[in-house]
């Protein structure tokens, strides 16, 4: 049995590695806590051991086992729809139950090297009929479920844990961290309108797009903001320290190009033309996956720090027909994020209990809904 008073989560960025604490029995009473930016695996240790000391100094407890958000190039979702006929008979819960685990236990027979990280019902059509959530005390003669599964090659979540290991401290579960943040803020729009969000990390670009407020569609393409680095110092002919030091300062001063005689002009084209394409690539893979009605109209959120370097004026210059927002985020928000995802409001997913926790039934093991 867990005694402890917090559960923690930790982003683990490839730059940042942030982390909230929050008190189980009052969600209202939380910590954050932000490393200093990760410059490669030394300093990546030393800023973690940095992280779990401010985490057990606030909590006044030992840090034994997180929750884990991470972003991979190497992550994907895999789309599974599964029917069963009912003969009229009234629906009930563990029926539902029983298909989604023989829907698991295909994708875990066929991707033997993944790990599961997110189990999403997209739909489920009853009698032809499709509902965003299961009906109470419904007859139903043929059930059919779309689910979409977010997964993560298990020799990833293996190294993260070994480097925690190192700290005596336990992985509970690990979560997709651009997926969990794009929960809590799609709540910052309106309901009825049709989301994309698109998180631009290091080396990744995670598409997350959502139709009235429901997750339809979760898509990785493999760049990032290092492409952006990798051209600019192709390009300028610089090396990558200072092509990476380009790029951040893009928005600031002109001191640093005055310095290297760089045009910051063509900094800036450079670093244009590498998102316009992120974006349009970003755009298709979504084109391709959702009804033409609806792609017609929908808002576009930017975040991630890939994000962060386009200005109001370049974002503007993009020729992609949609209206675009840009999350600058910090750690509160983040841990805004990882608060509501703790409190369970997420309708849509199935959520993976640890079998360790309690000593429950078989399916009551491994699935709740959250209501």
């Amino acid at each position: 049995m867990n005694n402890k008073n917090f559960v923690t989560y930790i982003d683990y960025g490839l730059y940042k590695i942030r982390s909230t604490s929050i008190k189980r029995n009052n969600s209202n009473d939380f910590f954050f806590h932000e490393s200093d930016n990760v410059h490669n695996d030394l300093n990546k240790d030393v800023e973690i051991e940095k992280i779990i000391a401010n985490i057990e100094k606030d909590t006044n407890e030992y840090l034994e086992a997180i929750n884990l958000m991470i972003d991979s190039s190497e992550m994907h979702s895999i789309a599974l729809s599964l029917s069963k006929n009912f003969d009229g008979s009234v629906l009930k819960k563990e029926d539902v139950k029983f298909l989604i685990q023989d829907a698991k236990q295909q994708i875990l027979r066929n991707h033997i090297n993944q790990n599961i990280l997110h189990i999403i019902v997209r739909k489920y059509k009853i009698d032809n009929i499709e509902y965003s959530y299961l009906p109470d005390n419904i007859r139903c003669s043929l059930l059919s479920i779309d689910i979409i599964f977010i997964c993560l090659p298990k020799k990833i979540t293996e190294q993260v844990k070994k480097n925690f290991l190192k700290y005596d401290i336990s992985i509970n579960q690990t979560l997709c961290s651009s997926y969990v943040k794009s929960l809590s803020y799609k709540n910052e729009f309106n309901s009825s309108e049709n989301l994309c969000f698109i998180d631009i990390g290091f080396d990744k670009t995670s598409i997350i797009f959502y139709i009235k407020n429901e997750m339809n569609f979760f898509h990785v393409l493999p760049l990032g903001s290092n492409s952006i680095t990798l051209d600019l110092s192709k390009v300028l002919n610089i090396d990558l320290s200072n092509a990476e030091i380009a790029k951040l300062y893009s928005n600031d001063d002109d001191h640093f190009f005055n310095e290297k005689n760089l045009s910051i002009d063509l900094v800036k084209q450079i670093i244009f033309f590498r998102i316009e394409e992120i974006l349009k690539l970003a755009l298709k893979s979504v084109r391709l996956n959702i009804d033409i009605k609806q792609f017609s109209q929908f808002t576009m959120i930017l975040m991630g720090k890939g994000s962060m370097i386009l200005d109001k004026k370049l974002r503007e210059s993009l020729s992609l027909m949609c209206k675009s927002y840009l999350i600058n985020e910090t750690k509160e928000s983040i841990g805004e994020c990882v608060i509501k995802l703790n409190r369970g409001l997420n309708k849509q997913e199935v959520v993976l209990v640890p079998k360790k926790q309690t000593k429950r039934g078989f399916f009551e093991r491994l699935f709740h809904f959250f209501n």
